[in-house]
């Protein structure tokens, strides 16, 4: 591309280099590959990488070019600047320019946000002593390791998925680690109390230590975090304390702008703010009183706001379910839908303790809503299709926890 045809292109300016933002730039150069001229700007010092996978990084199942989604040489590729470890700080929305850390003021007709989430850390007091972290980032993993390397001890606030991640991680580099949690249930959102016994009980055999129905009120140490005080009284030595206690939408500089912003900045059906020169996508964002922190709808988030800025569709954003998985080795979880069921729903329940196997269905009008898989997840996705297309299941009914080689008609399965 000659500089004098890039210069009569529109010029997209993307804030942040994260999953949801490059996504939208890898749709949008599939739509309309030379419709923009598209500057990135990122926080972090590296290309776009694989977040999902940050607990295998920790745990050392992957390396950190293992998790690397889109490398230098690969924005070079495809002509687009790469502002590497340069945020930006100010938006002016009058003028059009943005304005980075570094001091690179750059005009822009578009206008991308994707500036993501920030783990939220608890007002404690000791919660500023060093050692004490969130996880978020490869810079969160690395400093995790040096913590592993050099101290033993380790204390994880937070009993969702990603602090079971991060305890589990953290065990396997060596270190004693206690994981804390408010609720007496493990994954709460995610898990009913029978599959919750199950993890519980294999988080056990791997040499966590579990402090379940307990609230944290204070951090102690001295020149460094030292441990954790419950409410009851008791503490916790811990020379590493990571709070992974959930995100909050990352809104401050779009706020510093007047974009309007709840919990998350403003979007309608195809990701614009209420400026229409100005989108936005992924954790960030707020979209009919949601707020997003799975893949699966920032993934659809990002097809449509391509569509809408390459010109070419008319594709609107809806809400749909999603499932999770846990991704520690050796633990096999699945949940989609709504497990908790209500009026008029069904349970449909295997139990099979011996070989640590529990699964639920919630049906609805013979209509599967929910499903929770622990110890047997291979039929999740399949489930999850059911759930998706809201299939009636009646002539599968008897055979449904047995799984989908069971459901198959008689001459399919031979």
């Amino acid at each position: 591309m000659t500089m004098e045809s890039r210069e009569t292109r529109p010029r997209l300016v993307v804030i942040g280099n994260g999953m949801a933002g490059m996504r939208t730039v890898e749709e949008l150069l599939q739509l309309a590959p030379d419709r923009y001229d598209i500057s990135v700007f990122g926080a972090e010092p590296y290309g776009n990488y694989n977040r999902i996978l940050l607990s295998l990084l920790l745990s050392g199942e992957k390396r950190t070019e293992d998790i690397m989604l889109n490398t230098a040489e690969w924005y070079a590729e495809h002509g687009i600047t790469l502002h590497a470890g340069d945020p930006v700080v100010a938006i002016d929305r009058r003028r059009r320019i943005v304005r980075s850390r570094k001091g690179v003021q750059l005009p822009y007709d578009r206008l991308l946000i994707a500036t993501g989430s920030r783990p939220v850390i608890l007002p404690l007091p000791g919660s500023e002593l060093p050692g004490v972290i969130g996880f978020r980032d490869i810079d969160d993993v690395e400093q995790m390791l040096q913590a592993a390397s050099t101290h033993t001890r380790a204390a994880v606030i937070g009993g969702g998925l990603l602090g079971i991640e991060a305890a589990n991680g953290l065990s396997r580099r060596g270190m004693q680690v206690t994981l804390i949690h408010r609720s007496d249930v493990l994954l709460e959102q995610q898990l009913n109390a029978d599959a919750a016994r199950l993890l519980s009980r294999n988080l056990k055999t791997r040499g966590l230590e579990l402090r379940l129905n307990a609230d944290t009120v204070r951090l102690y140490g001295n020149g460094r975090v030292e441990g954790v005080e419950l409410a009851d009284g008791s503490r916790i030595d811990a020379d590493l304390v990571v709070m992974a206690v959930g995100v909050r939408p990352d809104i401050a500089l779009a706020k510093s702008c007047g974009l309007h912003c709840e919990r998350g900045i403003v979007v309608d059906d195809t990701l614009q703010t209420y400026d229409p020169r100005i989108y936005a996508v992924g954790e960030c964002v707020q979209h009919r009183r949601l707020t997003f922190g799975l893949v699966a709808p920032v993934w659809e988030q990002a097809r449509v706001c391509a569509s809408h800025l390459a010109h070419v569709g008319h594709r609107r954003y809806r809400s749909a379910r999603t499932a999770t998985k846990l991704k520690v080795t050796g633990i096999d979880l699945y949940s989609a839908g709504d497990f908790v069921g209500g009026a008029g729903s069904e349970d449909l329940v295997l139990r099979d303790p011996r070989r640590g196997v529990y699964k639920r269905l919630v049906l609805q009008d013979n209509r599967i809503i929910g499903a929770v898989l622990y110890g047997d997840a291979k039929d999740g996705g399949w489930y999850f299709e059911l759930i998706r297309n809201g299939t009636d299941v009646t002539p599968i009914r008897a055979r449904l926890l047995f799984g989908k080689q069971y459901c198959q008609p008689a001459e399919a399965v031979a």
